[in-house]
């Protein structure tokens, strides 16, 4: 065992714990604590010690029980890795701690390459992905639940040769100058993603599911007219099927290998809550919302009818930078929303990160009318229908550009079952010399998407057969009219780049475009700010 657990004193040599059993009923009160001990030590003294006991106890015996390392003397010329204690709160949407977390982690940053570790890659599940098969399962009516795979990075092989130092705490006093060599892969190891992928892989593989070769970690399984689909992020997973039966089978399966904690039904993941209506699912950051309102001191601020005044013109600071560090939060955690579920603030959140390095008081300003309207619109969110079942596509360009450089602004945004999968408002690398041009620098980057939005939908069996052209729409009958012609003469080489990426996906029938109002364009507000009647 790697404790002797009695009770707290002090963290000399051997930690001494009382293994405390939890109670979360009825009448548990939560207890709120501002920040995370730094340190086991500092965990220990804490008015919560007694969870964090709990949790460092939970940590070790999965670490035990997974045969993580074994004590060994330390061979000459091999070096020794140290190790710490991160101690985390895992909290519910509404705030409240749902659990005290404990993670034993190496120093991995002291590894040396090819020889303590080669390769370390390891794919993460796209949020588009993600939101793709949330939309699939509003249309197909599918049951999703969710997954959480308990010390997930305990479970992968090491090919490599690593000693670690024994963990601080758990010093056992007559092999004190023993150290631990790894045995399988630990948190903290640079190669420890890539190993847990593997193993993951391998599994899920072997129990007859398909990999989707444009999302690595997305996995389909279709037998008996039933279909199921694991959704991988790391070590948490959405698992979505027909039926509750070939749900529980997938779950199953998984914890014969892993040791995993069922979540039921899908109700929070990645900060955003999951939502099951009457016809269809829903998606929004409410509570994550509410929680930077309160971080930066705006959540009693005025309400505002929209995101950035349109009569603002923003450019870079010539003075002195103005509360810099918290700018950068600011726009980090407004980054998150935008990405995951609010494109309605995608384009001010890019534009304002354009002044990260240097804001000034107008870019303050700005920023602050993001927080008042996010204060009035905490609550929207997407929300995917059971119809209509159809991939389609906008893109727009701004011309009329706010940059110092002259450079504009592209905007896409593709939906499924009525509701945005896909979406990027981002400011163009190539200087255009008309409109045509820029809308055609538009159009290459969401025809790309598009073109890899249709490979992802080809491997999923709930999508039809065969996999129609992805109709995308823009307002430019210019930019049209050029990239149905197959001859386009221009000087600059990139603008021709763009025109044969849009041509080639074309006549491989890929996408096809056709020319829409720009009012009706729903890719404007992600190249420009909109006045209140529109937005």
């Amino acid at each position: 065992m790697y404790y002797p657990l009695l009770e707290i004193t002090e963290l000399v040599g051997v930690l001494v714990l009382v293994r405390i059993s939890k109670d979360f009923g009825d009448d548990f009160t939560t207890a709120f604590t501002l920040e995370d001990p730094k340190s086991l030590q500092e965990a220990l003294t804490s008015v919560d010690a007694d969870f964090w006991n709990e949790a460092v106890i939970d940590e070790m015996e999965s670490l035990e029980a997974n045969k993580t390392w074994h004590l060994t003397d330390l061979p000459p010329g091999c070096k020794v890795l140290g190790n710490k204690w991160v101690l985390k709160t895992k909290r519910k949407p509404d705030g409240a701690i749902e659990r005290f977390r404990a993670r034993l982690v190496v120093k991995g940053y002291r590894q040396r390459e090819n020889i303590d570790f080669f390769d370390t890659y390891s794919p993460v599940s796209r949020i588009t992905s993600i939101r793709v098969m949330i939309a699939l399962a509003a249309l197909n009516n599918l049951v999703i639940h969710q997954m959480d795979v308990k010390t997930a990075f305990l479970n992968g092989d090491l090919d490599e040769e690593i000693y670690m130092e024994q963990p601080e705490g758990f010093v056992i006093p007559e092999h004190a100058s023993k150290v631990c060599k790894l045995d399988k892969s630990l948190y903290g190891l640079k190669q420890a993603p890539k190993q847990w992928h593997e193993k993951f892989d391998t599994l899920v593989l072997s129990h007859g599911f398909k990999v989707n070769e444009s999302d690595k970690c997305i996995y389909c399984k279709s037998e008996n007219n039933t279909c199921t689909i694991i959704c991988l992020y790391v070590d948490d997973m959405l698992i979505f099927g027909t039926n509750i039966h070939v749900v529980n089978e997938a779950k199953a399966m998984l914890k014969e290998s892993f040791e995993v904690k069922d979540l039921g039904e899908a109700k929070f993941m990645l900060g955003i809550q999951i939502t099951r209506t009457a016809n269809g699912y829903s998606l929004d950051q409410s509570s994550y919302i509410e929680k930077i309102l309160k971080k930066y001191n705006y959540f009693d601020c005025k309400p505002a009818c929209t995101p950035y005044d349109a009569s603002v013109k923003l450019f870079k600071n010539t003075g002195d930078s103005v509360r810099q560090s918290e700018y950068a939060s600011i726009i980090g955690s407004l980054r998150y929303a935008a990405d995951y579920t609010r494109p309605d603030i995608a384009y001010v959140v890019g534009l304002l990160g354009r002044f990260n390095s240097c804001p000034s008081r107008e870019h303050w300003n700005a920023i602050e009318r993001v927080m008042r309207y996010l204060k009035r619109t905490a609550n929207l969110g997407i929300h995917y229908q059971r119809f209509p079942a159809v991939l389609e596509g906008y893109s727009d360009a701004d011309w009329n550009t706010l940059s110092d450089d002259s450079k504009e602004t592209s905007g896409y945004v593709f939906n499924i079952a009525g509701g945005a999968v896909s979406w990027k408002s981002k400011k163009q690398t190539i200087l255009a010399q008309s409109t045509m041009e820029s809308e055609m620098i538009a159009l290459a980057t969401a025809s790309e998407e598009a073109s890899w939005l249709r490979g992802l939908l080809s491997e999923i069996p709930l999508w039809e057969r065969p996999v129609p052209p992805v109709l995308i729409y823009c307002d430019s009958t210019a930019a049209i009219a050029k990239v149905e012609n197959r001859f386009y003469n221009e000087k600059k080489r990139q603008i021709r780049r763009k025109h044969s990426t849009v041509r080639e996906l074309l006549t491989i029938g890929a996408v096809r475009v056709d020319h829409i109002r720009s009012e009706w364009n729903l890719a404007d507000p992600l190249t420009k700010g909109l006045p209140r009647e529109k937005v």
